[in-house]
């Protein structure tokens, strides 16, 4: 019977540096590998980052899309567009009065990436993990 020995990772560290993105950084180490949320291009350039508010949490889970480095994209904030997890101008109906506008962004490379979909990360667009949260899970059935 042979006996397999683990190496002592650091657990809570590798578990804040989560996969979201298809270009993410691997370390030296074979066993572990490190990744990091994308940033947003266009971060600084627009004001629709400085919303404070979170939309209408839409899943509990992140939806995985393949996305072009030049391309400017539209990620859905309010939670009501019909293409999530893109804009669909649905916060234009005047008669919802949603006040919550589109996230414009742009990636680093070209490859697959993880939106958020509840619409409460801190990444915006890019899912950084709040949809695990107990509260998240329990909202959407």
């Amino acid at each position: 019977m042979s006996v397999i020995l683990r190496r002592n990772l650091q657990v809570p560290q590798l578990l804040k540096q989560l996969s979201y993105s298809s270009s993410a950084k691997s370390s030296g180490d074979a066993t572990a590998t490190v990744k990091t949320v994308p940033k947003n291009l266009l971060e600084d350039k627009q004001t629709a980052n400085l919303q404070k508010e979170n939309g209408a949490i839409f899943d509990k889970r992140p939806f995985k899309l393949h996305l072009d480095k030049d391309k400017t994209y539209s990620w859905c904030l309010c939670g009501k567009s019909k293409s999530q997890p893109l804009c669909d101008g649905m916060h234009k109906n005047e008669f919802l009065k949603i006040k919550l506008r589109p996230i414009r962004f742009k990636v680093e490379k070209t490859g697959d990436y993880w939106l958020c979909n509840c619409k409460q990360t801190t990444h915006r667009p890019f899912c950084d993990g709040t949809h695990k949260q107990p509260e998240i899970q329990a909202a959407v059935k």
